[in-house]
């Protein structure tokens, strides 16, 4: 996400891209109290143990911690209440689909602001066993090796 198009990144859920397989992305609106907002402006807020659900035709996000505001007095909001995500209605029928015949979870992987609204990045994200967390990090090393001997092969040359 680019700072030159209009984007600020508040919160990020870097877990979430090592515990699960990121099938697609969906940008998501969020229904927020006042100040939340200024909480989240403050980048106040943590997507780690996150997630969202269908309920009724809705779209329901569980567990963003989000800190109160502090100064605000009596006008706050609780941390941790479930807040409505707002999507259409047939994305959100789209959604329900998979999350109920395929098994796949929706996992929120970062709040920002774009053009002065909080939107949600939601992902579709099938969970990784053990075993496919050690290869990924295998992986990343690997890559990072070669690129540290291509680097000194230059210097070098």
């Amino acid at each position: 996400m680019e700072k030159d198009k209009g984007i600020k990144v508040l919160a990020q859920n870097r877990k979430a891209r090592h515990d699960y397989f990121i099938e697609e992305t969906f940008e998501a609106g969020i229904a927020l109290q006042g100040t939340e907002v200024k909480s989240l402006r403050a980048a106040k807020a943590n997507l780690k143990d996150s997630y969202a659900r269908v309920e009724n035709g809705e779209l329901i996000l569980y567990n963003m911690h989000i800190s109160p505001y502090d100064f605000a007095s009596r006008f706050n909001h609780d941390p941790l209440r479930k807040r409505k995500l707002l999507m259409h209605k047939r994305e959100i029928g789209k959604l329900a689909g998979y999350v109920q015949e395929k098994g796949y979870a929706l996992i929120p992987l970062s709040t920002y602001l774009k053009r002065g609204k909080v939107k949600i990045e939601l992902a579709l994200a099938k969970g990784k066993k053990q075993y496919d967390k050690r290869h990924t990090i295998a992986e990343k090393d690997a890559k990072r090796e070669i690129e540290r001997a291509f680097k000194n092969k230059q210097a070098y040359s």
